[in-house]
């Protein structure tokens, strides 16, 4: 039989009726009804140019090869991409739940606004929280508390017998975050915040900007891979340069960087569109051209060398401490480092122990979900090898990783640490919110970008006097904890003190679920931890690799 031909009309008609061109086809029709329309004149050209438009829009849809979605279904198919761009925020302000951590909580969040604004931050009619879910964590109270102290006592004097210049340091600090990673005026509402509350800031591997020294805050002053700031005209380290920097009185220590935890074992690359004049200026780089750091530093090569190079900066730095901060990833290597100090008899002051929970800086999924040792256990791991090599009492442990509440800083001091270190709690507390735009330059608060309208929304004299609130009213709440577990001072607080929930009848202390190695238990031939009894075999002082002898049977 012969095929019956359709007409312009009926092939329209079709076409509208098949679901996923409706909405193309509507744009259609109405773009050819309209001129015939008695519509007001304004209102009916407004109306044709849209309607013009979007069926321009559908017919580029239907002939475009990049997206299958808008391919198929022609203008309505921009409305996934749409709901694609706002679901984040869709998400944080209408369905998450104060508990859902993205990576925090609502609920934690508001923690630091309220503290850093000097709200009142209790809560009514209980806790939220799961106390009969696994990995609840407590600390028991005193039936004897202890007076309430005053939080600013909490502090921890960084520096042993190889220092010249000792630091009194607060148990809690501001991270390492760098400038260019965050704005200018973000930059310096922290140091203001350091300087009004007497704690310090880090300045990330960026070197110190004009924007750390504008109000006088003690700085822990960064040295990683690039050397930013104290680096030759090749990338290699400049001992004159680097001494010039830490003279400066506002340089309370030096803080050779290792790794991250955002990319542990990933070195980085800061586009050349990015290194602006006042970028270039403080990292000591070619203004406009690619500024790479390293996966790992040309100083040294070995923890032998390793220790040498620290010894050589706090010799240049007229004996200020210095330590070192690392992510841990094969245990070993930071043994290796141990024995090393051993060995050459050159001690460090601190550790910074970073964990894979990651931070403020971008980085490739798998390394933020996969690589490295969580923070808690790689405190412990570092807390016991020091102890177990008979140095803990000459090194100082901080702890960066998640770390906003009252009760964070209790439960890693527990733990081991000394003191602790947060970048996203002082982040929120300068008004981020958690947009997770970070390495878009497109940070809605100003805080981190160098855009120079969004960062005019971040008021430096504002949101300094909210960082040293946050940092005051959190150790308040510190002082009250400590209150009621009947301890006077961070210092006195031990595993034993910190309970876990492992079960649906069983807590469990701390001191009970993890091994605590002896004061010198590594160094003598009756270990009884398996685990660090065959890591410090494997280390050697000579290599961070495995030794040689050892490889095989490892």
């Amino acid at each position: 039989m012969r095929a019956t031909k359709e007409s312009p009309l009926q092939s329209i008609l079709k076409f509208s009726l098949i679901s996923r061109y409706s909405a193309f086809a509507l744009c259609i029709v109405a773009a050819l009804l309209l001129p015939f329309l008695q519509i007001d004149r304004p209102l009916n050209l407004i109306l044709f140019a849209i309607f013009a438009g979007l069926s321009g829009l559908g017919v580029f849809d239907l002939i475009q090869s990049r997206h299958a979605i808008t391919r198929n279904y022609p203008v309505i198919g921009h409305l996934r991409f749409l709901f694609e761009a706002v679901r984040p925020e869709l998400r944080q302000y209408l369905f998450e739940s104060d508990s859902d951590r993205l990576p925090f909580s609502r609920a934690e969040r508001s923690l630091v606004y309220q503290r850093a604004k000097n709200e009142p931050d209790q809560r009514p009619f209980g806790t939220i929280v799961d106390t009969y879910a696994n990995g609840y964590e407590f600390i028991g109270h005193s039936v004897r508390p202890a007076p309430i102290q005053d939080p600013r006592s909490f502090r921890i004097t960084i520096g042993n017998d190889q220092c010249g210049k000792p630091y009194s340091a607060s148990v809690l600090n501001i991270s390492a975050m760098s400038f260019g990673a965050l704005s200018g005026n973000a930059i310096m509402a922290l140091n203001k915040g350091a300087k009004l509350g007497g704690f310090d800031q880090d300045t990330g591997e960026g070197s110190i900007s004009p924007y750390h020294r504008r109000h006088g805050g003690d700085l822990v002053w960064q040295v990683a891979s690039g050397y930013f700031g104290c680096r030759n005209s090749d990338g290699t380290f400049s001992a004159e340069k680097f001494a010039a920097q830490a003279a400066d009185d506002q340089v309370k220590m030096i803080e050779l960087k290792l790794s991250q935890g955002a990319k542990p074992g990933h070195g980085g690359i800061l586009p050349a569109n990015k290194v602006s004049p006042e970028i270039a200026e403080t990292r000591g780089v070619p203004v406009g051209r690619e500024c790479i750091s390293p996966a790992a530093h040309s100083a040294f090569s070995t923890p032998v060398e390793m220790m040498r190079f620290i010894a050589r900066l706090r010799e240049l730095s007229a004996g200020k401490p210095v330590g070192f901060k690392l992510a841990i990833g094969q245990p070993w290597e930071f043994m290796a480092i141990v024995k090393a100090m051993l060995e050459t008899g050159i001690v460090p002051d601190f550790v910074v122990v970073d964990g894979s929970e990651g931070g403020t800086g971008a980085a490739p999924v798998e390394l933020s979900d996969h690589v490295g040792v969580p923070m808690r256990e790689a405190l412990l791991l570092v807390h016991n090898t020091l102890v177990g090599a008979g140095l803990r009492h000459r090194i100082r442990i901080g702890v960066a990783g998640k770390i906003v509440s009252a009760f964070d800083i209790a439960a890693v001091l527990a733990i081991g640490a000394d003191w602790v270190n947060s970048a996203r709690g002082f982040m929120f507390a300068i008004g981020c919110i958690q947009s997770r735009s970070c390495h878009t330059n497109r940070c809605p608060t100003g805080v981190a970008t160098q855009d120079a309208l969004r960062q005019r929304a971040l008021v430096v004299e504002d949101k300094g006097e909210r960082v040293a609130s946050f940092h005051r009213n959190s150790l308040h709440a510190l002082a009250e904890l400590l209150a009621a577990a009947g301890l006077e001072h961070p210092s006195d607080l031990r595993p034993h003190h910190l309970a876990r929930r492992v079960s649906a009848n069983e807590i469990r202390l701390y001191s009970q679920l993890f091994p605590y190695l002896a004061e010198g238990e590594l160094l003598r031939d009756d270990n009884s931890h398996p685990f660090y009894r065959q890591a410090w075999t494997l280390a050697s002082a000579e290599s961070f690799s495995i030794q040689g002898e050892l490889r095989r049977a490892s």
